[in-house]
């Protein structure tokens, strides 16, 4: 347990800040289902709508550093294939 009030302040901190950034995780792991059931359904134009709203869901995290840049890139890119797909 933290001593200091410093210490206590930023296990306080901590937490908040780590509930946040599960909600914007989680967040954006819907749009990306919202995407993937459109596409299992063959809707290509509720597809990409859903696509749409992903992907500055998906940018948002990694600029945030919540995901990796390039798994970023590689889950916009393999939703816009399945998309081409359809």
């Amino acid at each position: 347990m933290a001593n200091t009030a410093q210490a206590r302040k930023r296990a306080r901190q901590a937490e908040k800040h780590r509930q946040h950034n599960a909600a914007q995780r989680s967040a954006m792991r819907t749009h990306v289902k919202n995407v993937e059931k459109a596409v299992n359904a063959g809707d290509k134009e509720a597809a990409t709508e859903a696509f749409k709203t992903a992907v500055p869901s998906i940018d948002r995290t990694a600029n945030r550093g919540l995901i990796h840049k390039n798994k970023a890139a590689r889950q916009k890119k393999r939703l816009n294939m399945q998309i081409k797909a359809l």
